[in-house]
């Protein structure tokens, strides 16, 4: 299993990681559980009031009250219960589906998302969670709006960054590139990474913010296969529409976790 690292987080992480913590029985490990679970309570005290809060989980004001306030951390048991509950109430999927409208063209702005550190970091800890138990060496991103969630996801993971870039760099020997065409439009683009940047044995990652038509995606995955690399999975917060999934041609079983599914307008 990958290593945790604990980071302060607004927002629920996702019910994902409450369900890779299930089989967690060190000491530990249940005391990142039980910090997270104040993470949470923290976050959701900030939409509904200690008397709401009791209600719902069935713990006295006072007792909920010390958590929130430090005094005293939940046992691994209790936490476990009261992630359950709060997940339901605060979580990444719906606060993207509340940041996300779309104009008059079909078009939505991700600046309130991609820029919003507090979502970044419970995208991190979702990421972290779905991929527990792969072998993950590398994440590898497109520039340039991928970047922020793939450099905390890299972060959250233990392991280094690779960005792929639409144009070369003056110190870099050498190049790995994919070059693809853009969807209805007729304009090609090229995609380049270091040529060793990647090895043979690395198990990549592949981040983005948010996948539309697939082709840049596409062409990441050819990037890995270049360097003979492997892909060890694929994670986006958002997508639109299906088309995407004819275009990425993952591995058999390669695992992908996608936040928020939205239907194009």
């Amino acid at each position: 299993m990958l290593k945790l690292k604990i980071h302060s987080c607004n927002f629920t992480f996702d019910l994902l990681l409450f369900k890779g913590m299930m089989g967690m029985s060190t000491h530990v490990e249940d005391l990142k559980l039980r910090l997270m679970t104040v993470e949470l309570l923290l976050t959701a005290k900030k939409e509904y009031t200690y008397r709401e809060l009791s209600a719902k989980t069935n713990l006295p004001v006072t007792v909920l009250s010390r958590y929130t306030k430090g005094h005293v951390l939940p046992n691994a048991s209790r936490a476990r219960e009261l992630w359950k509950i709060l997940t339901k109430l605060v979580g990444l999927k719906s606060e993207l589906h509340r940041r996300i409208r779309f104009n008059e063209d079909g078009y939505f702005d991700n600046t309130f998302i991609i820029g919003d550190f507090n979502i970044l970091r419970q995208a991190a800890h979702h990421a972290l969670a779905a991929f527990a138990g792969k072998r993950v060496t590398k994440v590898l991103t497109a520039a340039v709006d991928g970047i922020p969630l793939a450099a905390i996801v890299a972060n959250s993971l233990g392991v280094d960054l690779v960005i792929a870039k639409r144009s070369k760099e003056v110190g870099v020997p050498a190049f790995l590139e994919e070059t693809y065409v853009l969807r209805d439009s007729g304009v090609t683009m090229t995609l380049y990474i270091p040529k060793d940047a990647l090895k043979r044995r690395d198990s990549v990652l592949i981040v983005d913010d948010m996948i539309k038509t697939g082709e840049t995606q596409a062409a990441l995955v050819n990037l890995v296969k270049k360097a003979k690399a492997e892909v060890s999975g694929f994670y986006s917060l958002i997508t639109i529409g299906d088309y995407w999934q004819n275009k990425i041609h993952l591995p058999k079983g390669c695992p992908v976790e996608v936040v928020a599914k939205l239907t194009p307008k």
